[in-house]
């Protein structure tokens, strides 16, 4: 079977794309639609279906696009209503792709509409099923971000709902089916996702926690539940975009891609409503930057942290980016919805300095630096990662902070003695420290690589705990 999986690691996302005879479908796919449309052309073939797994959450789909470009059908699972015109099907109902059958199959439990799709080859056997969110490799979708959009689809409803889908629709098909899921490790949809991002059925009956036949309803629901950290703000602003319906992303393209003089860019970032947005690396971004700008740097993940920590999805941005990293700066804030982007600094940075405009800096010491000025009870410790991180292991007597939760503890930040702030490799400090610089801190440094330097550099091992020993 012509099936391909085409993932994106910034968004631990998988869309999938299938192909027979000249005709072709998506699976859940990503905002930007030119990649597939390309793809189809090369093999000749005519998208003729959109398959939508569920509204999701973490990402705005391209299937309005993709549906208007292409002439292609949008396809959900039963229950589902969206704002636009596509085919709602019946539980087992069949497409034909060419001479593949995409069969549907009804699984509530992440969400009420969700759906996974059969894949069935041109011999009548089976071959896999793209699975959503209803099933990852060692997970399960977490049933709590529908009630953040209706209220009375409570997170215990939906787990109870997917035991019955998981029982009843899945582990009922052959174990040598190959499941296709949504997201691998990273995802927010999620708890405890495998790096690996494909399985077969088999293995993951006997290896996911979720599929254990023995497990009862309660014990399910138990078990799902136990251990999920609140979901993203921006996860019930991506469902609704999904399900009402969104701007094409050739007119955000189109408005973004403004490019803009030092005295444009100055005269525009000085209204109230405007964000500043740095996508450089921390390293650059550290050694000079425009006052109030916050990093959040393209190299990781930039989508997840713009939709945590931009609260308003509308919110008007503009961009300072290397030069040539403009469009992807731009397509990677629409695919969570931040459709905003009104220009760039022409130029980047260097047309910001090579003006003689005010500029701005973090100062950064080394691990070496850190474990000096600890000896000497001279520097106080903030640690940004998650909380479990931070659990799992930190420096004796460091702070945790964690990066999402920032600008609502501002007032834990000390404002007249010098603080030290530290992440896993300095990526998350360094947004960390752009915030705290847009709300007039500068008594405080950021370690060079982070964590895992302090680690490397640290003697004696002591310097660290983590639950029960010390290392």
């Amino acid at each position: 079977m012509k099936i391909e999986q085409i993932y994106t690691g910034c968004i631990a996302h998988a869309a999938y794309y299938l192909e027979n005879n000249g005709e072709a479908a998506l699976f859940d796919p990503l905002r930007e639609v030119q990649p597939y449309i390309d793809r189809a052309k090369k093999d000749n073939a005519k998208i003729k279906y959109v398959f939508e797994t569920h509204f999701h959450a973490d990402f705005v789909s391209g299937h309005l696009d993709l549906a208007k470009k292409e002439g292609a059908t949008i396809v959900y699972g039963p229950t589902a209503k969206p704002n636009f015109n596509a085919l709602i099907a019946e539980d087992n109902q069949e497409f034909k792709v060419g001479n593949y059958i995409v069969k549907v199959l009804h699984t509530p439990g992440h969400t009420l509409e969700s759906t996974t799709y059969l894949l069935i080859d041109e011999n009548g056997k089976e071959h896999g099923i793209i699975s959503g969110d209803t099933l990852f490799i060692g997970d399960v979708g977490r049933p709590d971000l529908a009630q953040h959009v209706i209220a009375d689809l409570t997170e215990d409803k939906l787990a109870r709902m997917l035991y019955h889908s998981l029982r009843n629709k899945i582990m009922t098909l052959p174990d040598d089916l190959i499941v296709y899921p949504n997201h691998g490790a990273g995802s927010a949809c999620g708890k405890m996702m495998s790096k690996e991002t494909t399985d077969t059925l088999g293995n993951q009956k006997k290896t996911n926690y979720a599929l254990r036949p023995d497990m009862t309803e309660d014990e399910f629901v138990n078990e799902l539940l136990t251990g999920l950290t609140t979901p993203p703000s921006y996860f019930p602003k991506n469902v609704l975009m999904n399900i009402q319906g969104y701007e094409s992303l050739d007119s955000i393209m189109e408005r973004g891609k403004k490019a803009l003089t030092v005295e444009e860019f100055q005269t525009i970032s000085e209204n109230n409503d405007v964000l500043i947005l740095d996508t450089r690396k921390a390293e650059d971004f550290a050694k000079g930057f425009i006052p109030n700008s916050l990093n959040i740097g393209l190299e990781s993940n930039f989508a997840m942290w713009v939709g945590e920590l931009i609260t308003d999805i509308k919110q008007k941005i503009l961009l300072v980016t290397y030069p040539g990293k403009e469009e992807e700066s731009i397509i990677r804030l629409s695919r969570v919805g931040y459709d905003h982007a009104i220009g760039y600094l022409d130029g980047g940075f260097d047309a910001w300095i090579n003006a003689n405009k005010k500029i701005d800096v973090v100062n950064r010491i080394y691990a070496k630096d850190l474990i000096q000025q600890r000896e000497n009870n001279q520097s106080l410790l903030i640690d940004v990662r998650k909380k479990s991180e931070f659990n799992a292991e930190h420096v004796i007597d460091a702070i945790n902070i964690p990066l999402n939760e920032i600008s609502n503890r501002l007032s834990e930040f000390p404002k007249n003695k010098p603080f030290v702030l530290n992440c896993a490799g300095g990526y998350r400090s360094m947004i960390a420290a752009s915030i705290l610089k847009q709300n007039g801190l500068s008594n405080f440094s950021d370690v060079i690589g982070g964590f895992s330097e302090i680690k490397k550099t640290a003697v004696p091992t002591t310097e660290f705990v983590c639950p029960s020993t010390l290392l």
